[in-house]
């Protein structure tokens, strides 16, 4: 895209889209987070065991592999905002019955449901804005997704916490007769009929629409976009793209023809979504209020700190926003992988100069104000790096007609690996204890350094129809 062409481009309305599209991420991390703070009424309303605690907890992460999964192919089929917005149905479905359960299983089922919808926005929201966006900011716009999710994380953290206080606490009645931590779960309705609701206002994607022929709707999209004379040579562009394969897309369409293989860019993006699990960052806090009170803070500040550490997260995001254009995807890959390896293993000598009794780590005052820095240090460059560059890389590597079943396939493996990571690690901790454990994950962040140099190719400044795989 030449100055002029850029000077063109409609800069709100590209906004405005973007800001539907990022309430995906907004819904992602609020549903991760709703949970937090819930347990207790959770375990009292269906007297649970450890391993009930466990599967209640996780099952929302079965849900994300098998919507991350079908999301990428049904957005081949009716749509990436068609498919939205039925995520959006589902976490406001699974918001209501979660609330509501009165059992186990029912509490499960509504958890998978929402899990679906995570799935769904996790992959769709960072692949429609790429699609919608100008190369020449298509990194920072997409990064904003990383800072929605975190956004909604910290905003479940700050919900749950304001309802368990006002209430008392999060098994004390609040309103209707119903205890807080049932709120916590109903409060979510608000956002996710807000996502809904947006969704109704912007245009579907334009790559979207060629695909499916429909080439007028296209132009219009287009035109509102970047300008009609731009609009004509995109949709030509896309046309070219596609011109190679007659057919709709389809799974067959990730192996090569002359070899059979699956295409190297499909494990390429498989690839950074596994590492960006194998490194541990949903299980780093597990420890997390042991390090607060090892270095003075209280167990009420556990939350405090948390929301803490979401503003640091934010800031960093915010930091990749500014650069990830000018610098490029690869190289802030590589200086995250580097980073988090350092720091890591950081937090791995300091758990090893500590010792547990009856279950409870204990660290000398100075260990222990080592491995909180170097953790949220870690979380930081994660943040930086991996976390929304991950994202951003995988809504715009792929090539046109593949970009709905690689992500398909990616994001089943993204959430996969992240159930794998966040159930093993009790058991990994409780045997080989969390020396071996955080140095496993400083192992796998030094792994993806030489992963990202020999196998990721840069994509900064480039037209999605110069993807090539």
């Amino acid at each position: 895209m030449d100055s002029a062409a850029i000077a063109r481009v409609n800069i709100g309305f590209v906004a405005a889209i973007v800001a539907v599209a990022t309430i995906g991420g907004f819904m992602f991390g609020y549903d991760s987070g709703a949970i937090n703070g819930t347990q207790e009424g959770l375990n009292q309303a269906f007297e649970l065991s450890r391993l009930g605690t466990g599967l209640n907890v996780g099952a929302i992460l079965l849900g994300c592999a098998a919507g991350a999964f079908l999301a990428g192919r049904l957005a081949d089929r009716i749509g990436r905002r068609g498919v939205m917005m039925i995520a959006a149905v589902m976490f406001l479905a699974s918001a209501l019955v979660a609330g509501a359960a009165g059992s186990s299983a029912v509490f499960i089922f509504a958890r998978i449901v929402g899990g679906l919808g995570v799935g769904a926005a996790s992959v769709l929201s960072p692949v429609y804005i790429s699609e919608v966006t100008p190369a020449h900011i298509r990194g920072r716009l997409s990064t904003l997704q990383q800072i929605m999710i975190i956004t909604g994380l910290t905003g479940a953290f700050v919900v749950n916490y304001a309802l368990a206080h006002y209430a008392g606490g999060s098994l004390a009645t609040l309103w209707l007769g119903y205890p807080a931590w049932r709120w916590m779960f109903w409060m979510q309705v608000i956002p996710a009929a807000v996502y809904y609701l947006a969704l109704l206002l912007i245009p579907e994607s334009p790559r979207f629409l060629v695909m499916r022929g429909r080439e007028a709707a296209a132009t219009r999209v287009l035109t509102r976009l970047f300008g009609a004379a731009e609009a004509e040579r995109k949709v030509q562009e896309i046309r070219v793209s596609l011109a190679a394969d007659h057919h709709r897309p389809r799974l067959a369409d990730l192996l090569d023809r002359a070899s059979g293989r699956v295409r190297p860019i499909v494990w390429t993006g498989i690839g950074l979504a596994v590492f960006q699990q194998l490194v541990g960052i949903n299980v780093v806090f597990y420890y997390g209020a042991v390090l607060w009170q090892s270095v003075g803070f209280s167990e009420d500040d556990a939350l405090k700190i948390n929301i803490l550490s979401g503003t640091l997260s934010i800031l960093a995001c915010l930091v990749t926003v500014m650069v990830i254009d000018r610098v490029g995807r690869k190289p802030l890959l590589s200086i995250g992988s580097a980073g988090m390896a350092l720091t890591l293993a950081i937090v791995a000598a300091s758990f090893s100069t500590g010792t547990l009794v009856d279950g409870t780590l204990h660290l000398s005052d100075n260990a222990g104000v080592v491995a909180l820095v170097a953790a949220n240090a870690y979380v930081v460059l994660f943040n930086f790096s991996w976390g929304p560059v991950m994202w951003v890389m995988l809504g715009e590597m792929f090539p046109n007609q593949i970009r709905g079943s690689a992500l398909a396939v990616a994001g089943f493996a993204q959430w996969m690996a992240n159930f794998a990571i966040s159930v093993s690690f009790p058991a990994l901790a409780a045997s080989a204890g969390l020396v071996a454990t955080y140095g496993f994950y400083a192992a796998s962040a030094l792994a993806s350094l030489f992963f990202v140099r020999r196998m990721v190719r840069e994509t900064r400044g480039l037209e999605l129809e110069q993807m090539a795989g």
